[in-house]
């Protein structure tokens, strides 16, 4: 897939940063009853995002909406963690640490056009260069697999616990 020239399937789509004007929205999303396990609620993914803006290290949690509607949920990290399992890409690579498409907007082209916004978002380099965007999903995730190898993630051999490490290059 060329990612520089792709055109967005859903022209309404943009992301809003989370703040506290829109939080309430991106907590009430929700992925299908199967996904639950694959990602941490969006609830969840905000108190971290405070947590790691409060250590004073990079993040940002966006909604992802379409015009006047929340459809999804991203956050993405520099720097921002330090962990015994971690990859050892994310010392050095733009993470998507948090990605999510409510389940009533699935299968829309929602995920694909996010993460080609999202990737226009990291080529601005919001914390400083990178050569590298790292991801990681859990092994039984086929969805998520196929979605970031079209997309042109590619897996590195490192694992994050459990989960398949795959990077970008910027």
């Amino acid at each position: 897939m060329d990612r520089t020239n792709y055109e967005l399937k859903n022209k309404g789509l943009h992301l809003v940063k989370a703040d506290k004007e829109n939080f309430w929205p991106l907590i009430d999303l929700r992925v299908a009853k199967d996904q639950e396990g694959f990602v941490a609620s969006n609830a969840i993914s905000l108190a971290q995002a405070y947590d790691t803006l409060a250590d004073s290290k990079f993040v940002q949690a966006f909604g992802i909406w379409d015009g006047a509607t929340p459809v999804g949920f991203a956050m993405i990290g520099h720097n921002s963690e330090e962990y015994e399992e971690m990859a050892d890409v994310y010392r050095h690579s733009y993470c998507l640490w948090r990605f999510m498409i409510d389940q009533r907007y699935q299968k829309r082209g929602y995920g694909r056009d996010a993460l080609k916004l999202l990737l226009d978002y990291i080529r601005s380099f919001p914390d400083g260069e990178e050569a590298l965007w790292s991801t990681s999903w859990e092994p039984e995730n086929e969805v998520a697999a196929k979605l970031y190898h079209d997309f042109g993630f590619i897996e590195n051999g490192e694992k994050d616990g459990d989960e398949i490490v795959a990077v970008l290059k910027l």
